[in-house]
């Protein structure tokens, strides 16, 4: 697998928790993505995601929001650890997603730790149309832990 803008990750403790360095990629991409389809799926109302089954199949494809903050694309779960399509996410790490005419296998990792305000900012950005009933769903400090990092396989 390809990380062409890591240039170190570094393990604390024994959360897992990651700092990650970036720099640029010299082919191109942001964080894995190439500008157009970071724009285009970035700014797709709604993300379909599935993730892999330990044979290898694709699960069926769930709709969500996704939403970028600066060079990555992120998602939220609405309803909590338990929500299907997230554990499934977060227990294959591996999945494929679609929106705005771009299709992509990809990965699912812990998000950077001082991302969460950007995101909130992002989410409301976009969907506060909605309603603050369910755009509260996907914001504050209850949805750090169900917040994955989307990033393109190669």
């Amino acid at each position: 697998m390809r990380w062409p803008d890591r240039v170190a990750a570094e393990w604390h403790g024994t959360g897992g928790a990651t700092t990650i360095a970036e720099g640029p990629d010299p082919g191109g991409t942001v964080s894995g993505w190439t500008p157009d389809e970071l724009a285009r799926v970035g700014d797709a109302e709604e993300l379909e995601i599935a993730s892999y089954r330990p044979d290898g199949t694709l699960r069926p494809y769930v709709t969500i929001w996704a939403v970028r903050s600066g060079d990555a694309l992120y998602v939220r779960s609405a309803y909590g650890p338990e929500n299907g399509w997230f554990r499934r996410a977060r227990a294959a790490g591996t999945g494929r997603v679609r929106a705005g005419g771009v299709e992509k296998d990809v990965t699912f990792e812990s998000p950077p730790a001082d991302v969460h305000d950007d995101l909130d900012a992002a989410y409301h950005a976009k969907y506060d149309r909605h309603g603050p009933a369910i755009v509260g769903t996907v914001v504050g400090p209850q949805v750090v832990d169900v917040t994955l990092r989307v990033l393109p396989r190669d």
